[in-house]
């Protein structure tokens, strides 16, 4: 991204980010200023994670097959104050993607967040959250830099049950190579059930709706989600993890061989392995992704292997 571009993106020039960057602002100001205090303590971390993937795609008739390799490596390095009822956390990482195979050009993907946690009871927790991405892959673009808003509130009248609702506000600029630069906006709503059996035994499931606008007719869209997971411990610092998602997709002006808007559908079944063993984090996951679209060369089904090494500092 061009040095003109960048700058252009962190002009706050969006009521929103005013109103976001304030409120965290004045939020996580209090704690900042008195992690020195009495009551709150400091805590810098750091990670790394290297990770491998590999995976396959084929169209119905089988006539187009489509193999992806990539090695990633990521750095985060971040910083917790926490007193006995606040929590606010400044965090950055840089990802840096290698894919292998002829023509597939290197990616990179850059974020920083600032986010505060405050336990109104025992069993309700606030959350306000402002995140910022540089050059990501999302929904309706290969490369994107946003920015994004978030409130989350969290009740767990028991240790068993918790229920949580986010709703986040999304800013992006798209890089539309030659052409001009455009831009897109649009919420999105999350709301999650988790019962808890024990330690590390849980089941979950998730509800998403989003949507992008945008003046630039190849952007906005429309996406509702649901999953279900299961995570189970089968032995010391190892847990298994099956899912499945369906996921639905309608685009506001990208037209299907038909003459209809594109709609369409994933259905995802998983499974992940997750080993933690001190401060080692291995996790290797398998999904088989079924695709299907009313526009028929879209139609495609496939494999995504991942395996991930990390290690917390």
């Amino acid at each position: 991204m061009s040095a003109t571009r960048f700058a252009r993106a962190l002009r706050p020039v969006r009521r929103g980010w005013h109103i976001a960057a304030l409120a965290l602002g004045l939020a996580a100001g209090a704690p900042l200023a008195a992690a020195d205090e009495p009551g709150w303590t400091l805590e810098p971390d750091a990670r790394i994670d290297i990770q491998a993937v590999s995976a396959q795609s084929t169209t119905r008739d089988e006539d187009l097959v489509i193999d992806g390799e990539a090695l990633s490596v990521r750095a985060q390095v971040g910083l917790g104050i926490e007193s006995k009822r606040t929590r606010v956390r400044l965090e950055a990482d840089r990802i840096e993607v290698f894919r292998l195979g002829q023509d597939r050009a290197d990616i990179s993907r850059d974020r920083l967040t600032a986010s505060i946690e405050h336990d109104i009871t025992d069993s309700f927790e606030l959350q306000a959250q402002v995140r910022r991405y540089d050059d990501l892959v999302t929904v309706e673009s290969a490369d994107a830099d946003g920015w994004e808003y978030s409130a989350r509130a969290t009740f767990e009248p028991t240790q068993e049950n918790r229920f949580r609702v986010q709703g986040t506000w999304r800013e992006r600029q798209y890089d539309n190579g030659a052409g001009p630069a455009t831009t897109g906006d649009g919420e999105r709503i999350d709301a999650q059930y988790r019962r808890r059996f024990g330690a590390y035994h849980y089941l979950a499931f998730d509800l998403r709706a989003e949507s992008i606008r945008s003046d630039d007719p190849q952007r906005g869209y429309e996406r509702e989600s649901a999953s279900l997971a299961y995570t189970r411990p089968i032995g010391p610092d190892l847990r298994v993890r099956p899912a499945v998602e369906l996921i639905k997709t309608r685009f506001d002006a990208r037209i299907a061989d038909d003459g209809a808007l594109r709609r369409d559908r994933q259905i995802v079944p998983e499974v992940e392995l997750q080993w933690w063993p001190g401060k080692w984090r291995v996790e290797a996951e398998a999904k088989y992704v079924f695709f299907s679209s009313i526009e028929s060369a879209r139609e495609r089904e496939g494999y995504r292997l991942t395996l991930s090494i990390g290690y917390v500092f």
